[in-house]
Formats: C-alpha cells, structure tokens, sequence
C-alpha cells in the first residue's frame, strides 16, 4: 500500500518535494503514514526528512526517540538549537528525522514567521523529500499555515471521518495555495474476499 501511495505521489509530478500529511481528527494514523512513506521513498535511494510540525501533542518522539531529553523544531525556530544539533537519523542514514520539540506556548506564530519558511526553503537543498507531520486540521489551523510553504498535501482519514468535514479539510488545503494531492483511507476494514486477484476453485 505504501509503494502504491509512494508512486501516486510521483505521479502528481517532479516538483512535489515538500509535502504535508495531516488528518480530520486526531489518531488516524497520519504519523504512521508520514514515517512509512519516508520508509518507502528511502528504498528508492532518495534522501528524506520527516519533519514534526505538531508540536502540540506529537506522538513521534514518544514512539521513536531514544530518549524523553531530545529537541526538535520549537528550539531550531526559536533560535535555542541548530537544526545539526536536533536532526536524527534512521534507515541507514537515508531518513532523517527533526522531532517537534518541546510544546511551544505559541505554536501558530513560530510556523507563520520567516524563520519556518526560510528553513524549509534551505532543507530543500539537501533532501529528495521533505514530509511533514502536521496536527489534524480538522481541530488546529497550524496545518493549513505550513501547507503554505508546502508543493503538496495529503490528507489522511479514517472510517471516523464525516465527508463534509474532508471536504471543508479539503478547500483549506486549497485556499493555502499547496495542491491537494489526494485522500489516504487508514484504519478501513477490508473484505479479504474480494481483490483483482481470486483464488480459483
């Protein structure tokens, strides 16, 4: 599924580098598809970064720091770190990952300064990929301010999302100026009985 998603992605064109994946609501699953989808591009060689931008409550550091003592993107934006100094790396060095840091009183400023923008702008240079982990902006507006720095944006849903909250999800995306480029569905429950593929009797 993730390969899939990896080439859909490649499919929406070869300037689509930065690209955003956030959610309706909250524990569908856009970290995991933000990390596996990382994964996916990795194995093809390219270099990538998996950027935590939910620096109100990311799960990303808790599931994968080595350490509850780590900085992230709060401390690079506000000047305490460098991004050298809170960069990790992953999948033989070909992912890297900048956790969110430590929770920011003012979460919706620091992504709406400069200093946000001007440090995608440098990343570029050095990643194939840039994927950010951004909150549900189906709760958060921080989604739709980082899109504005972004090529491209997917939007993560489960079976509990209402589509006319997508929807609205959808013409925020839009209104950003990022390109929409498509719906994950997470957490759905297959009929293993159907496919392309079927066993013949």
């Amino acid at each position: 599924a993730y390969k899939s998603l990896r080439t859909n992605i490649q499919f929406c064109g070869n300037d689509k580098h930065v690209i955003f994946i956030t959610s309706a609501l909250e524990n569908e699953g856009k970290t995991t598809v933000t990390l596996q989808l990382a994964k996916s591009f990795a194995e093809l060689g390219k270099r990538v970064l998996v950027l935590d931008a939910d620096m109100r409550k990311s799960v990303m550091a808790r599931r994968n720091a080595a350490t509850s003592d780590y900085t992230g993107l709060s401390e690079v934006l506000t000047g305490l770190k460098t991004f050298e100094e809170c960069v990790y790396s992953a999948e033989k060095d070909r992912v890297h990952l900048l956790f969110a840091g430590k929770y920011p009183p003012n979460p919706v400023e620091l992504l709406s300064n400069s200093g946000f923008s001007n440090l995608i702008a440098t990343l570029r240079q050095s990643y194939d990929y840039i994927l950010i982990d951004t909150p549900p902006l189906g709760a958060v507006i921080d989604a739709a301010v980082i899109a504005t720095c972004c090529d491209g944006g997917l939007l993560v849903l489960s079976e509990n999302a209402h589509y006319k909250q997508a929807l609205h999800i959808i013409d925020q995306i839009n209104k950003s100026g990022s390109k929409f480029l498509g719906v994950v569905r997470n957490c759905i429950q297959q009929n293993r009985k159907t496919g392309y593929y079927k066993k013949r009797k």
